[in-house]
């Protein structure tokens, strides 16, 4: 952290008066893109996927349940990995507490990978998750959402990520897909967030942002994977209670 000026409070107040016409800015911003996501067109979906979930097979249609509204979070978790990702978990330890109000607004929420639900199942107990968590190794979901590739894509650069085509090295990466169902039953994919546009749901950020030393991601790769472990691996034990953090 750099050395910061200390000033006496009226110059204080002005420099911070000030900032606010930019933060007031970013408010804005926010609210009009917003608006502009709603208005994009949609793509209907006309081909029939099965999930494996707690009760069964399902068809995307089910993943709504009785909302109209479906938001999917892709994990990064292919059949038999022993990795589990950092950055995934860490998003996904914000879900339950919006889970609390989504489906009062019309909105249900998933979180998918394409390894079996027995494998997803205990980390989801070990990480005390209270969301649905479903899996798509019986179905081409995962590869129609441009999220998981075949060795055939991968090897022959035909793999497609955040609407760029680009050299990917692994078989799934992070996203989230966000669907409308109509009442004739038609299912429609409405937006898509991929990268680092799942950053808005990782609200301990917006903390971090708020303070002195911000994310603290100052290498060596400058992101998330510098600090971030799952919540059961901080050496600080503590922090689980709020004490403070790594």
């Amino acid at each position: 952290m750099s050395k910061r000026k200390i000033v006496p409070h009226d110059e204080w107040f002005r420099a911070h008066k000030e900032h606010l016409k930019r933060e007031k800015e970013l408010t804005r911003l926010r609210d009009r893109i917003a608006v502009e996501r709603r208005e994009l067109p949609w793509l209907k979906i006309r081909k029939d996927y099965v999930f494996e979930t707690e009760s069964g097979p399902k068809d995307l249609a089910d993943m709504f349940g009785n909302n109209s509204q479906l938001i999917v979070y892709h994990f990064m978790l292919g059949p038999g990995d022993n990795h589990y990702c950092e950055g995934c978990s860490f998003l996904c330890d914000h879900i339950d507490g919006a889970n609390q109000h989504l489906p009062h607004h019309d909105v249900s929420l998933v979180v998918m990978a394409r390894a079996p639900l027995a494998e997803l199942l205990p980390f989801r107990k070990r990480m005390g998750w209270k969301f649905d968590m479903v899996s798509s190794y019986a179905s081409d979901f995962n590869f129609d959402m441009q999220v998981s590739y075949t060795d055939r894509q991968i090897a022959a650069g035909e793999t497609i990520y955040n609407f760029e085509t680009r050299p990917i090295t692994i078989r799934d990466l992070p996203g989230i897909s966000v669907f409308f169902k109509d009442d004739a039953g038609n299912i429609f994919l409405t937006f898509v967030s991929r990268a680092r546009g799942g950053e808005p749901l990782i609200t301990t950020y917006d903390y971090l942002d708020m303070t002195p030393k911000g994310r603290s991601e100052n290498g060596p790769y400058h992101g998330m994977i510098d600090w971030v472990r799952l919540h059961d691996e901080y050496e600080d034990t503590t922090t689980a209670e709020g004490s403070c953090c790594h």
